[in-house]
């Protein structure tokens, strides 16, 4: 198959820094779209992933699956796109399209879908590579559109943390009148607010620390509750239909639990692994409460996210930085330093 040779950032192995490197892109297929990508976010996943924190990367790697940029090239059988559309690729490239899950627009959760880097690449025969790079080429299905009204840079992080909290809000069909807890104020946490605002739910916030009500508030929170004072905790048993936990590292989810309304949910969407302390069966059985979790989301579902933040004007706040600064932004990530999430301007890269 003939490839175009794009310039890219990645690693090469889990100690190495990010740097600039080359990788081949095929050219387009019948039903492919070729971008020109113009922002890419900064997930934790990406993070995760280049330093090999889940034991499962192959190098080098090219992260990046917050993606927005104008359509450049388009196959014969595309239908959907069109050159200089403004369009957006997620956390996926592709899945089997056959499976249960596919068919009911749930393809995040089909066991052969592909990631936008770190998946297999069945064209090249080698891995996906992501949006740390010049342009991709991406099979129109896994293609979305994004409204002209939003800023491209804000919508980015969208792709990402946008969609993994508005699958569970969608999910657990959260609306007008709905009392819904956010746990963590981060780049899930503060979308998770806006969310859950412009649906017209009653929105809280469950933070350690009292330095986060005034930017909670401003995201559309409705009141903070500091998790660490008890008296407030007791206040807010058995208030909350849905909880969305956004918190990336192993803490303690019984407090929440408790919370929640009968019948009520918490959806873990930040942390990957096993839970320290165990979790408490009691408060669960006497209220029929549920603990879930909830992966990113279909393409459908994301599409209808990103109209509906055309249509409220929602994006992601963002610091955006140069693609030379990555391994800074990696750093300052890790201790939570920004508000919300980086963004790559890729302009810095085709300098």
């Amino acid at each position: 198959m003939n490839t175009t040779k794009v310039k890219a950032y990645g690693t090469e192995s889990a100690e190495a820094d990010l740097k600039q490197l080359d990788i081949h892109r095929r050219e387009v297929k019948t039903k492919d779209v070729e971008i020109d990508i113009l922002f890419c976010g900064v997930c934790h996943s990406d993070l995760h992933f280049a330093k090999n924190d889940w034991g499962m990367t192959q190098y080098p790697v090219v992260p990046g699956h917050e993606i927005v940029g104008r359509v450049t090239k388009v196959g014969s059988e595309v239908s959907k796109y069109k050159q200089g559309d403004l369009v957006a690729v997620g956390c996926l490239v592709d899945s089997c399209r056959t499976c249960n899950n596919c068919k009911a627009d749930l393809e995040q959760y089909c066991p052969e879908w592909v990631g936008t880097y770190g998946g297999y690449d069945k064209h090249l025969d080698t891995n996906t590579h992501g949006g740390y790079s010049e342009t991709i080429v991406v099979d129109e299905a896994f293609v979305l559109r994004v409204p002209e009204n939003l800023d491209p840079a804000g919508i980015a992080p969208v792709l990402c943390a946008g969609i993994t909290t508005w699958s569970p809000l969608r999910h657990w069909n959260v609306d007008k009148g709905s009392k819904v807890a956010v746990v963590g104020l981060g780049g899930l946490g503060h979308m998770a607010i806006k969310l859950a605002h412009a649906l017209g739910a009653h929105v809280t916030l469950f933070s350690r620390s009292t330095n986060k009500i005034e930017d909670a508030k401003a995201l559309g929170a409705n009141e903070v509750i500091i998790s660490t004072d008890e008296a407030q905790m007791q206040n807010a048993m058995g208030r909350f239909d849905v909880i969305i936990d956004t918190v990336p590292y192993a803490h303690d989810l019984n407090p929440y639990v408790g919370t929640l309304t009968t019948n009520g949910t918490l959806v873990v969407v930040g942390y990957l692994g096993p839970l320290d302390p165990m979790l408490v069966t009691v408060p669960m059985i006497m209220g029929r409460k549920s603990v879930a979790g909830s992966l990113i989301g279909g393409i459908a579902e994301t599409q209808e996210l990103l109209d509906f933040c055309g249509k409220h004007n929602i994006t992601s706040d963002v610091e955006v930085i140069n693609i030379q600064d990555i391994n800074t932004a990696y750093e300052r990530m890790l201790k939570s330093d920004v508000k919300y999430r980086f963004v790559i301007d890729m302009k810095s890269l085709k300098g």
